[in-house]
């Protein structure tokens, strides 16, 4: 009987263990590299420290007006150590055809974009950035992307903070109020 107990609360003792360690195992969105839409690599470490938001974007979208005031924000918030991160993305609706040229273009032009943008990505399925696999796996809302402009906001520390859908929209109270909150934390 002894034994027995002793083997239980061994294997209950070891079971934290197990927990931490997968925690340990999970890369931050932060621990890739990528390509930006002028085809260089991008190490996203580099933007540890900083309050970093992540959008799949499109060009041909119901949500596209969005590009407007997340410019905004980033203009704002930059100094403060907000970064934007645009990611491209075709797998809604097809409403994100061109080529990192006419992405660029179009983000510039209308929008005059200037945070940083990546190549176009998928950020769901088999064909998933890792990035976006991160993302959606440490979202307290985890699973896939449901459509295009959903908002990844990422602490300092690299971790997931919060999700917002496409219908939040950049200037909404709640979402604001969560990037300055994450930007008040040094």
């Amino acid at each position: 009987m002894n034994t027995r107990m002793t083997a239980a609360a061994a294997l209950l003792l070891a079971l934290p263990l197990t927990a931490l360690a997968d925690k340990e195992e999970k890369m931050s969105p932060l621990d890739h590299t990528v390509e930006s839409l002028a085809g260089e690599k991008v190490d996203l470490s580099e933007y540890k420290g900083k309050v970093v938001l992540m959008v799949n974007v499109a060009s041909q979208c119901g949500a596209t007006p969005q590009y407007g005031p997340l410019q905004e924000l980033y203009e704002k918030h930059k100094d403060e150590g907000l970064v934007v991160i645009g990611f491209p993305c075709n797998q809604f609706g097809s409403q994100e055809p061109g080529s990192s040229q006419q992405i660029a273009e179009f983000c510039e032009s209308r929008y005059q974009v200037d945070f940083p943008m990546m190549a176009k990505v998928e950020v769901n399925g088999a064909d998933a950035s890792p990035v976006y696999k991160a993302l959606t796996e440490q979202a307290a809302d985890g699973g896939p992307v449901r459509w295009n402009f959903e908002k990844f906001l990422v602490g300092r520390d690299g971790t997931v903070v919060e999700r917002f859908r496409t219908g939040t929209q950049p200037t909404d109270k709640e979402f604001v109020s969560a990037v300055k909150a994450e930007l008040e934390k040094k």
